[in-house]
């Protein structure tokens, strides 16, 4: 299991210090959820702020893009560091051109699907995909409860593609994760149970230990 501890859920007056805290206890990768205030109402942070946060830690930059028409922006966000650019399959014009272009600049693709949206609107581009993102909360704002009933989209997406990573995100904690893996996730996005922990370091690893649990 990947952990991904999320930014959303950082103290923002310490961006640099929270990075580095994730990349010391050991945070696969660091989640950046990037909302406009128009597919989701909330306003978090653009290109620059990835760009200074970059220099803080090497850990692969899963960028989550909450935004109305992404293929837009692609190439800041790119530039800023972004290794794995998500998009929301909601929220594209265009989402095959989205994604060519996401791998045209170096960066891995991925898609998002809302709670509401089924897992066959995404099955047109699997081919081209890194990861698809089931959102297992509505998105635009952090502590909100796991919903359960998205893990049957978990599951549809291995058995359409068994090789495809597939990221969840909301409500993630040691006791959701392990549900998530029993459905096939990957890759775990979490926030609020890992930077409200004491200790950082032991919240990702029982996050861990609970997705590993399942195959092992």
């Amino acid at each position: 299991m990947i952990v991904a501890p999320s930014m959303l859920a950082s103290d923002f007056s310490n961006l640099s210090d929270e990075i580095i805290r994730m990349d010391i206890a050991g945070a696969d990768w660091i989640h950046l959820d990037v909302m406009d205030g128009h597919f989701v109402p909330n306003l978090t942070f653009g290109p620059p702020v990835i760009a200074a946060m970059r220099q803080y830690t090497d850990k692969p930059f899963d960028v989550h893009l909450m935004i109305d028409d992404p293929l837009r922006f692609l190439p800041e966000f790119r530039s800023a560091g972004a290794d794995i650019i998500t998009f929301h399959v909601e929220a594209a014009k265009d989402p095959a051109k989205t994604v060519d272009a996401i791998r045209a600049g170096g960066a891995r693709p991925s898609i998002a699907i809302c709670p509401g949206t089924p897992a066959g609107a995404v099955f047109p581009f699997l081919d081209k995909l890194f990861m698809v993102l089931v959102m297992t909360v509505e998105p635009g704002r952090g502590g909100q409860k796991f919903m359960p009933e998205t893990m049957e989209k978990v599951r549809a997406l291995k058995q359409k593609r068994p090789g495809l990573l597939v990221e969840v995100d909301g409500g993630i904690n040691a006791g959701t994760a392990r549900t998530a893996a029993m459905a096939g996730a990957d890759v775990c996005v979490a926030g609020t149970a890992v930077f409200g922990a004491k200790d950082a370091r032991s919240a990702i690893q029982q996050i861990r230990d609970a997705g590993n649990s399942v195959s092992n």
